[in-house]
């Protein structure tokens, strides 16, 4: 246990200094330290659940504490455990870490399994003008009765919202030299709804939960930083367009800059986490007073775990939790392979959204986020993806085929971390060349250059992403 929670000194040595080498215009990696001074080496499964490396003593008690509310499930009120009671009575799991396993990513159910760490966004198509004080401070409409979210799963008393059954469609998609990949493409059906029909016009979004590590660092990258790579009029006319989302802050109450969750509707570390207390636990906070339990489903009836459930040191302890998981380190920079999957990367144009490097700015009492040099592959930026991937629902600014850029770094690591892990929003991809194939849009020359690569080179670009 010593060794896990040590950095290494020359990684933090060397992510002091910025790579000179590039590739078609953009920066490539040298240094193994891909979250800065912070980052830890470890690649095992433990690898996405360590705290940052340079946190203080004092600093990793706190990390514990938050660590021990992420981890341990809530239960039914009242309860003897009255610190994490209050659970449901509608909701999709009973911890943090029931989605997001050893806090990386979840993964679409397998046969006769539940949807614990996959869930449905729902949605109806709202009218601008009429809905457009609910579309300000939501960004989209829930649904009547169901609300934002499909609940699979109640307190013995209750009864969930509906079932959800996901079903895969084999789809292939053919290289020039004849190789042959077999894809799957999800079909999600509700069933059994329990309380009363469901909308004709239902919009649904199916999610999977994102690896948590280097959030703190992604919070901490200054946001002029972002505007400066915002570009929704493709002014530069490289094909990318991406841009910025603007969502509601709840805490100050105006329209900011969104920066998490797949169609970056989150603010900030805290809203992402209270926002999960509310929708996927059933659980208030100070923040979110009110968890997704529409009128006509009575949840008032069953009893709560305090007025907030989530007490603010509790939701405090748990932000700084999810702040401060560090990266694993690179690995196997020195390999040919690896260098030459670096190389393609940036000169088939995947960097232009997954940015490889980013500085982060000063963090008030964070010295171990502040100024850091760290390579996420992402500009967390909204991007069309195309029609395969688009889920018709839109977030805030986020149309109906936009999503976030996702972070690359520590995605070798995600099927050690999870073994059944899968990649995309949905978790559609069981591998990174699935992965690829799928992205169209913005990202249609970069696919279709992978798929004109050489067997050799597609196997380099993926040594590369394994190596993140």
């Amino acid at each position: 246990m010593r060794n896990q929670l040590i950095i290494l000194g020359a990684l933090a040595i060397a992510s002091t200094s910025v790579s000179a080498q590039t590739h078609a215009g953009y920066p490539v990696q040298t240094t193994p330290a891909t979250g800065g001074d912070g980052t830890v080496q470890q690649s095992d499964t433990n690898a996405y659940s360590l705290p940052q490396g340079n946190l203080s003593m004092t600093k990793r008690l706190d990390f514990s504490v938050g660590n021990s509310f992420f981890r341990n499930p809530w239960v039914e009120a009242p309860a003897s455990t009255a610190a994490r009671d209050g659970l449901g009575p509608l909701f999709n799991t009973n911890s943090c870490q029931g989605c997001h396993i050893k806090d990386g990513r979840g993964h679409p159910p397998g046969v006769n399994e539940p949807p614990v760490s996959l869930f449905l966004r729902l949605a109806v198509p709202a009218d601008p003008k009429r809905d457009a004080e609910i579309l300000r401070k939501h960004g989209f409409k829930p649904a009547p009765v169901y609300g934002s979210q499909l609940q699979t799963a109640a307190l013995p008393a209750a009864k969930p919202e509906a079932d959800l059954i996901t079903e895969w469609r084999p789809l292939e998609k053919a290289f020039p030299d004849g190789t042959v990949v077999e894809l799957r493409m999800p079909v999600y059906r509700i069933e059994n709804p329990n309380y009363g029909p469901l909308p004709d016009n239902l919009l649904v979004s199916p999610r999977v939960a994102p690896q948590m590590i280097g959030m703190g660092l992604l919070e901490a990258i200054p946001i002029e930083d972002l505007k400066a790579l915002d570009d929704p009029d493709d002014n530069d006319n490289n094909g990318i367009s991406g841009k910025l989302n603007q969502v509601w802050d709840l805490a100050t109450e105006q329209t900011l800059p969104g920066r998490f969750g797949w169609k970056a509707a989150e603010p900030d570390v805290h809203q992402q986490s209270m926002g999960a207390f509310a929708g996927d636990m059933g659980l208030t906070s100070s923040l979110k007073p009110a968890t997704d339990c529409m009128p006509e489903q009575q949840c008032e009836r069953f009893a709560n775990g305090g007025e907030p459930e989530v007490s603010d040191k509790v939701a405090n302890f748990v932000t700084f939790y999810a702040r401060s998981l560090a990266v694993p380190a690179r690995r196997n920079l020195q390999s040919e392979s690896v260098q030459q999957g670096a190389k393609l990367f940036n000169e088939s144009g995947c960097a232009g959204c997954h940015t490889p490097r980013h500085q982060t700015g000063k963090v008030a009492g964070r010295p171990d986020l502040s100024n850091q040099t760290i390579w996420p592959y992402t500009d967390l930026l909204l991007h069309d993806m195309g029609p395969a991937l688009a889920d018709g629902r839109h977030e805030f600014l986020a149309n109906g085929s936009e999503w976030r850029t996702p972070p690359l770094w520590g995605i070798g690591l995600a099927q050690v971390v999870n073994p059944q892990a899968g990649f995309l929003h949905d978790g559609r991809a069981r591998t990174l060349e699935e992965a690829i194939l799928w992205h169209d849009g913005e990202a249609r020359p970069a696919a279709s250059r992978y798929r004109q690569m050489t067997p050799a080179d597609r196997n380099a670009l993926i040594d590369f992403l394994n190596s993140l």
